[in-house]
C-alpha cells in the first residue's frame, strides 16, 4: 500500500483495461462467454464467463453463472455465482451471491456480498484462449459456384470445403 515503486516497475505492471463490447439493457443472453477484451453487461446474462480482461456489470445488469473468471470485475448490478478475479470491486448498488477468490478487493458503502471471500497473493485464472481447429476453419469456407455461359457447356461446381470437383451436364 505504501510501498515505493520505481517508474519502470509502474509502467510495466499497469494494464490498460477498457470495455470493448456491450450487452445492452433489454438484451437477454444465454450461453458461455470466452475471450479477451472487456465487456459491460447492462442486460441479463446467463452462463459462464471467462474473459482475459475486464467485466463490468452495470446497475441494470443481471448475471447468473456458475463461475465468472476475469482479470478485473466491477459489479454495480447483481451477480449470482462464484467470482475468481485478480481485482474485484463491488459498487454501492452491487449485489453478489457467491464465493469470491481475489487478490484485490474493494467495496463501497451499501455493497452486498453473501458468500465467502478468500484473498490470495496470486490468482490463477482458468481462462483458455478459444482455438479454431482446421476442421472448423475448413467448414466455414464458402462454396464457389461457376455457371457456364452456354447451356451446352458443362456446369462445374467447385466445393472448397471438400476439395472435390463435381461436374454436371445439362
Amino acid at each position: 500500500m505504501f510501498r515505493k515503486t520505481s517508474a519502470t516497475e509502474t509502467t510495466s505492471t499497469v494494464r490498460i483495461e477498457r470495455v470493448t463490447s456491450v450487452l445492452g439493457p433489454g438484451i437477454n443472453w444465454q450461453g458461455n462467454l470466452r475471450g479477451k477484451g472487456g465487456i459491460r453487461i447492462e442486460g441479463t446474462f446467463e452462463g459462464d464467463i471467462a474473459i482475459r480482461g475486464m467485466v463490468v456489470v452495470g446497475e441494470p445488469g443481471r448475471v447468473t453463472c456458475k463461475t465468472l473468471n476475469a482479470n478485473t470485475v466491477i459489479v454495480a448490478g447483481s451477480v449470482r455465482g462464484n467470482i475468481q478475479a485478480e481485482r474485484l470491486e463491488i459498487r454501492s448498488t452491487g449485489r453478489v451471491w457467491g464465493d469470491v477468490v481475489t487478490v484485490s478487493f474493494s467495496t463501497e458503502e451499501g455493497a452486498f456480498l453473501r458468500g465467502q471471500i478468500r484473498m490470495e497473493d496470486q490468482v490463477e485464472l482458468s481462462i483458455d484462449e478459444p482455438e479454431i481447429d482446421e476442421a472448423q476453419e475448413a467448414s466455414s469456407t464458402a462454396e464457389t459456384l461457376v455457371i457456364p455461359k452456354n447451356k451446352s457447356d458443362q456446369q462445374t461446381i467447385v466445393s472448397q470445403k471438400k476439395n472435390e470437383t463435381t461436374e454436371k451436364k445439362d
